[in-house]
C-alpha cells in the first residue's frame, strides 16, 4: 500500500460524520424515475440493498440548468459515513444508492448564469448539493443547518429526484454548492478535505483555537488526523488518544506533543483538568465522562463521531461541573468549506490516501469496517468502465 504525503505537512483522512438532522427523509424504496430529454446519462457503482456490496449502475442526472455546473468526476474519497449510510445505521436508505461526498473533478459545462467556473476548471463537491437559500441559516452561510438541506446522496433533491453521489463519472451541482479547486494541487488528495477537512476545521475555528491552547484529539483516524494537523497549524499543543500503538509515530510526525494509548492505564494518569478543547472523532460507544473530566474549567468538548444508533454513548451531568461544555458540530457551510480548502492548500495540509480502482470498493469497505485501514481510500474514477 502506498500512502501519498504532502510535501509540507502530512495529513490523513478517514471519516466524516454527516448529521442527519437536516436531511430530507429518505425512502427505502426506489424513487419514481424522472426523465427529461436533456438529462445527463451517467454510470457508477451502486449498492442495491443495505449491504456492503457494489455493482455497476447506469442512471440519469438532471439537465444542466442556468445556475448549474457539470463536473467530470476524477476522484472520490470513501468516507466512514458511506458505510453507515449503506448499512442503514442511521436512517432508511434510497436504493439503488451511489455514495460519495468527497468529490473532485473537471468542469465540462456551465449554465448561462454561472460566473465562477468555466470549462476546464477544477471543482469539488462536498456533503451538500442544495438548500432553500432563504432561511436564517442559509443567509448566514451555514447551509448545513438548513431544514431543506439536500445531502450529496441518500437524499431527495428539491425536484424530487434522488441525489446520487460521487462513485460515478459525472455530477450536476448548483454553482453555489461547488468549491473552486486550484490547478496546482494533488487532485487525488483534495476530495477528503471537503468532508473530513471541513468537519474538523469548522469547530477549531468556532472555538477560536490559538497558539498555546491545549487541544486533545480522541480517535486518530480520518477525522482525527485532520484535526491534529489543523490544530498544530493554529499553534495548539496537541495530545492524541487512540487504541493502536502503530499510530504513535504518525501522530508525532504530524506535530502532536503527546500520544496516549488508551490500553495503557499509566498513560492516562494525571490528565484531568488538562485541556481547553477536546475533539472527539470516535464513531462507536465510548466513555464520554472520562474525557469531560480532562477539560479545564470553561473547557469544551466537541462530538464529531456519530456512532450507530444502537451504540449511542451517555454521560453524567456531574462530569459537566466546572462550566465544562459539550456540543456537536456538522461539517461547515459552503463559504467556510472554501476557506478551509484555501487554508489547507496554503499550509500544505492534505490527507494520506491510497488510490484504488472502483472495482475494489467491496474490499475497501471490508477493511474500513474491520479497522484494517487507518486513513483514506480514494477511488480513481478513470477506472470506471
Amino acid at each position: 500500500m502506498q500512502l501519498k504525503r504532502s510535501s509540507l505537512i502530512p495529513a490523513i483522512c478517514i471519516a466524516v460524520t454527516l448529521s442527519l438532522a437536516g436531511m430530507r427523509p429518505a425512502q427505502s424504496q426506489q424513487q419514481e424515475h424522472i426523465h427529461d430529454d436533456d438529462c445527463i446519462s451517467c454510470k457508477g457503482y451502486a449498492a442495491f440493498k443495505p449491504e456492503w456490496h457494489f455493482a455497476p449502475h447506469e442512471f440519469e442526472r438532471r439537465p444542466v440548468g442556468d445556475d448549474d455546473v457539470l463536473i467530470e468526476i476524477l476522484y472520490c474519497g470513501v468516507c466512514h459515513t458511506d458505510l453507515h449510510m449503506v448499512a442503514e445505521h442511521w436512517m432508511k436508505g434510497i436504493f439503488p444508492m451511489i455514495p460519495g461526498h468527497e468529490i473532485v473533478g473537471r468542469v465540462t459545462q456551465v449554465g448561462r448564469n454561472v460566473t465562477r467556473f468555466r470549462a476546464g476548471d477544477y471543482a469539488g463537491v462536498g456533503c451538500l448539493v442544495n438548500s432553500c437559500g432563504e432561511c436564517e441559516m442559509c443567509l448566514k452561510g451555514e447551509e448545513q443547518y438548513c431544514p431543506k438541506m439536500v445531502g450529496t446522496y441518500n437524499s431527495i433533491d428539491h425536484d424530487g429526484r434522488p441525489a446520487m453521489g460521487g462513485y460515478s463519472n459525472r455530477i450536476v451541482v448548483p454553482e453555489r454548492f461547488t468549491i473552486k479547486v486550484p490547478h496546482n494541487v494533488p487532485l487525488e488528495r483534495v476530495g477528503p478535505l471537503l468532508c473530513a477537512g471541513i468537519t474538523t476545521y469548522s469547530p477549531l475555528k468556532y472555538c477560536k483555537v490559538k497558539p498555546g491552547d491545549k487541544v486533545a484529539v480522541a480517535g486518530f483516524g480520518g477525522l482525527g488526523h485532520m484535526a491534529v494537523q489543523y490544530a498544530v497549524a493554529m499553534g495548539a499543543e496537541v495530545t492524541v488518544f487512540d487504541l493502536k500503538e502503530e499510530k504513535r509515530e504518525p501522530a508525532r510526525e504530524m506535530g502532536a506533543v503527546r500520544y496516549v494509548n488508551l490500553r495503557n492505564e499509566d498513560e492516562l494518569k494525571g490528565l484531568n483538568n488538562s485541556f481547553h478543547l477536546i475533539i472527539s472523532t470516535i464513531p462507536v460507544r465510548f466513555d464520554v465522562d472520562m474525557y469531560l473530566r480532562m477539560l479545564k474549567v470553561d473547557g469544551t468538548m466537541v462530538l464529531l463521531g456519530v456512532p450507530p444508533s444502537d451504540q449511542t454513548p451517555t454521560l453524567s451531568s456531574a462530569s459537566l461541573m466546572g462550566r465544562r461544555k459539550i456540543y456537536g458540530s456538522l461539517i461547515g457551510g459552503i463559504r467556510e468549506t472554501q476557506e478551509m480548502l484555501d487554508y489547507s492548500v496554503e499550509h500544505g495540509i492534505y490527507p494520506l490516501v491510497e488510490v484504488i480502482p472502483i472495482q475494489k470498493l467491496d474490499e475497501a469497505y471490508k477493511n474500513i469496517s474491520e479497522g484494517n485501514f487507518m486513513f483514506r481510500y480514494v477511488i480513481d474514477l478513470q477506472t470506471l468502465e
